[in-house]
């Protein structure tokens, strides 16, 4: 399984488990020029961002690790930008962060979700 079908895998997967918490996904791979979120979720009023990491290793870092400073301001501001384009400002919502282990075959070995992973979200977007 290559990097690509490893990501595709851990999306999956975390879709999965949005809609089994009963969460209705409006968007998939959504992308702007701020960055690309992974899922859009809706859980009653609430948005729920969230940012999926899939590993085969910890060889280079855990899947949380690969969601640094840097990533977490492009997903504020790319939050910002989804909710700015469709008219929901005034929405209440968060970023997850969704990390995902799997044995060479594609099985999840550890799955962990991050209610409220990325602080701060309440906010202005810094670049729109």
């Amino acid at each position: 399984m290559n990097s690509r079908e490893l990501g595709k895998r851990a999306e999956q997967y975390a879709a999965d488990f949005a809609r089994r918490q009963g969460w209705n996904i409006r968007d998939q791979n959504w992308s702007c020029a701020e960055g690309e979120l992974d899922i859009i979720a809706a859980d009653g009023e609430q948005f729920i961002f969230i940012e999926v990491k899939g590993r085969r290793s910890n060889q280079f870092g855990t899947p949380e690790e690969a969601v640094g400073r840097r990533k977490q301001r492009h997903l504020r501001d790319a939050a910002w930008r989804y909710l700015i384009e469709h008219g929901l400002e005034q929405e209440a919502w968060r970023i997850d962060v969704i990390a995902i282990e799997m044995d060479p075959r594609g099985r999840v070995v550890r799955f962990d979700h991050y209610p409220y992973a990325v602080p701060g979200e309440a906010g202005e977007c810094t670049s729109c």
